[in-house]
């Protein structure tokens, strides 16, 4: 297991390298160009900078999170096919730079979507929450004013210039359905793929968050079938996922101990949350621990011990804890102890397969 942390770059993050670096078992950091818009290369220059920096650190900086997938590529509109060409080139590029897996997504205009950013939980503290029947209800401006008024801080997944056309967007999507959208991610993937084999680089494909339709919009990574149709459509190395217990966990029909149990070999990252899911369908986020929530997250580490996993690994969204002012979802404290709680699983696992083996 590959401990690593997500981490904004310097001046967009609350959090800094030097406090990663206290955290026991953090070898990594998560990292992307987030001043990058959707659809640019990103440029040897830019990438030699970010990773030199977060290598200075003692971290490496194999896994990027995220190169983000031009709408009109979703959209396979006819300025999909530069865009492909541009993340073409930014795949090469990354790769020269050691970057061995790239997390993205294939989500409609909206990458997460949550109602509260800062929900009260009883223990005092507050996190990220959704609220179905709100969503149902509730029009898309007024989703993209609770999001953008939360935070100072850029929100992957909300980018200003995208936001700026979410009239626009809408009326496109019209005409892409469940059928058309996988269409367009088959496209795309044969398009990178020989390219990302070639150069040594995972594409890891994230579930989509919430893992169903909302606003109307289609939503195709949602689980097991998902990854099994996306299996037929290729089977490259390349062609891989990122598990996200929290994620696709949303859904109560997702069973996250058996999705590790199935596909960890071909997750070579891995993100390990909690989320309560309540009997109307609303779910908050939650500390890692298993008992906090409706995730089995012990189970799933025992399922990775038990194939000696060797992937990344991240803690993900944690709560705002002991007064700690941070973007949403991504502070350091309930982070790093969602960190402790996952090597703890870990040593355990560890420590019982040598006593049995005696």
């Amino acid at each position: 297991m590959n401990m690593t942390f997500r981490w904004y770059g310097q001046g967009n993050d609350t959090v800094t390298l030097e406090h990663i670096k206290q955290i026991p078992g953090v070898k990594g950091i998560v990292w992307a160009l987030h001043d990058k818009p959707a659809g640019e290369v990103w440029e040897k220059e830019d990438i030699q900078k970010e990773v030199a920096y977060i290598e200075s650190h003692g971290f490496h900086a194999d896994v990027v999170e995220s190169v983000n997938v031009h709408e009109s590529i979703k959209l396979g509109n006819a300025e999909r096919d530069q865009y492909i060409e541009n993340y073409k080139e930014s795949i090469r590029n990354l790769a020269e730079f050691g970057v061995k897996v790239i997390c993205y997504n294939f989500m409609p205009i909206f990458d997460w979507t949550r109602t509260e950013m800062f929900h009260p939980l009883e223990d005092g503290s507050t996190a990220l929450f959704f609220e179905k029947s709100k969503v149902e209800q509730m029009d898309p401006q007024e989703l993209i004013r609770t999001v953008s008024e939360a935070s100072d801080l850029t929100l992957p997944g909300w980018e200003p210039e995208k936001l700026e056309r979410i009239t626009e967007l809408f009326e496109a999507y019209k005409e892409v359905d469940e059928a058309k959208l996988w269409s367009n991610l088959e496209f795309f993937l044969k398009e990178i793929l020989p390219v990302a084999e070639e150069a040594g680089i995972q594409m890891a494909i994230h579930p989509d968050d919430p893992p169903y339709s909302i606003f109307g919009l289609p939503r195709i990574i949602t689980g097991e079938a998902s990854y099994e149709k996306l299996i037929e459509i290729s089977g490259s190395p390349s062609n891989a996922f990122t598990m996200c217990t929290g994620s696709m966990g949303a859904s109560p029909q997702n069973d996250m101990v058996q999705v590790a149990k199935k596909y960890a070999s071909r997750s070579p990252f891995a993100h390990i949350r909690n989320v309560k899911i309540y009997d109307n369908g609303d779910f908050t986020e939650t500390s890692h621990y298993t008992q906090d929530g409706s995730i089995d997250v012990k189970g799933v580490v025992k399922e990775l011990h038990a194939q000696d996993y060797r992937g990344y690994i991240r803690p993900d969204h944690g709560r705002h804890i002991w007064g700690e002012v941070c973007r949403p979802g991504y502070g350091l404290y309930d982070r790093a102890l969602g960190i402790m709680y996952l090597l703890g699983l870990w040593d355990a696992y560890e420590a019982a397969g040598k006593e049995g083996a005696e």
